[in-house]
């Protein structure tokens, strides 16, 4: 465990504010390493957010449409394969799921370097890993941030 995570738990780095403004938010993480999701889980669920874990790429929109995440944080490559690519895709074509911000976290640099250029112009945040843990948490407000803006501008339209 990480120097910075322990001092989370601690509450050093950690207020209750932070906690109850993000209780009730969901994040939907995919990855395909377990230790990688648990360390997800221990870091996001003292933040205050409901976590919910998936080893494998969601092929069916309809799954993710049910769970109703505030927020996908998803890797792009699962064994070999480019899966999560092609899940990003899906999920940015199905309407209910079109509008659900991601955050790609990667390790697969040159791969997501590639588009990163598209990734930003579609408003999908990028966290290479390995990551310094405050810089997910940016990611992770900034995103929520973004979404918050957009609907107090659709409703002083």
């Amino acid at each position: 465990m990480t120097k910075e995570l322990k001092a989370r738990q601690r509450g050093k780095a950690h207020t209750q504010e932070e906690s109850n403004k993000n209780m009730g938010k969901k994040i939907l993480v995919i990855n395909d390493t377990q230790y990688i999701l648990e360390m997800f889980r221990l870091l996001l669920e003292p933040e205050g957010y409901e976590v919910l874990l998936s080893a494998l790429p969601m092929q069916n929109m309809k799954e993710v449409e049910r769970v109703k995440p505030d927020l996908i944080i998803l890797d792009i490559i699962f064994g070999n394969q480019k899966s999560g690519w092609q899940m990003l895709q899906l999920l940015r074509m199905y309407p209910p799921t079109a509008r659900i911000p991601i955050i790609v976290c990667s390790a697969a640099v040159t791969e997501v370097m590639e588009q990163e250029g598209f990734l930003v112009s579609q408003g999908i945040k990028i966290v290479y890993k390995p990551f310094d843990v405050e810089t997910l948490f940016g990611a992770i407000a900034q995103t929520f941030k973004m979404g918050e803006a957009s609907i107090q501008n659709k409703q002083q339209s």
